[in-house]
């Protein structure tokens, strides 16, 4: 009995009471282990740490280079061939939306052009696009319109540097008005698809719409 009554007493007993290895603070044991050194090599030292510098994007970049990429992808060359005396268009060939806003080598696109020219804009930024031109619409069909809504003067009179709205829903910029009352205009896109011409009218089969201000 003496014998089952010490096994109880170990079994009560707690588990670190059978170390055999005395228990010691953590303060005695720092006290007795030596501080260590560590060497480290001088490779294995980090340098300081290189920073990119970068910049941001503004929006407005953004907007610029996407009508950039727009542009450069929304014309063909073709050949115009010989160029007429007096033909300054300076998209001749293209095909697709010029830098104005109108499609390259349409009437409206060099009436356009021609009111660029002689407010002194021949490359961008222009002072006239389709954009506060004619904002309603490209059509020639819709320019006397827009001049009565911007409250440009429209007229029954010839005068040189003028639009001239003829029928067929045609533009025209007038060249020249001659003593019997006749017009030189200059014209796109009039019997030869996307080509230049001159040609003779009579002041009173059109109507003119004086340069925009």
């Amino acid at each position: 009995m003496a014998a089952v009554g010490g096994m109880f007493a170990c079994v009560a007993l707690p588990a670190y009471a059978l170390d055999p290895v005395e228990t010691t603070s953590n303060a005695a044991l720092a006290s007795t282990v030596g501080a260590q050194s560590v060497k480290v090599s001088a490779d294995a030292v980090a340098g300081s740490a290189a920073r990119d510098v970068f910049t941001a994007t503004t929006p407005e970049e953004l907007a610029a280079a996407k009508a950039a990429a727009e542009l450069a992808a929304s014309y063909v060359y073709r050949d115009p061939g010989p160029r007429q005396a007096g033909d300054d268009y300076p998209w001749a060939g293209m095909e697709g939306l010029s830098p104005l806003r109108y499609y390259y080598g349409e009437c409206v696109d060099f009436v356009a052009w021609r009111l660029n020219r002689d407010a002194g804009f021949t490359s961008a930024p222009f002072a006239w696009t389709w954009g506060n031109l004619t904002p309603g619409g490209g059509s020639a069909s819709s320019w006397t319109d827009a001049w009565y809504s911007h409250g440009w003067p429209v007229s029954a009179t010839p005068i040189a540097g003028a639009v001239a709205v003829t029928g067929y829903n045609h533009v025209a910029y007038v060249k020249e008005v001659y003593g019997d009352g006749s017009v030189l205009i200059e014209e796109y896109n009039y019997g030869n698809y996307h080509a230049y011409g001159q040609r003779v009218i009579s002041a009173g089969s059109a109507t003119y719409l004086y340069p925009p201000s």
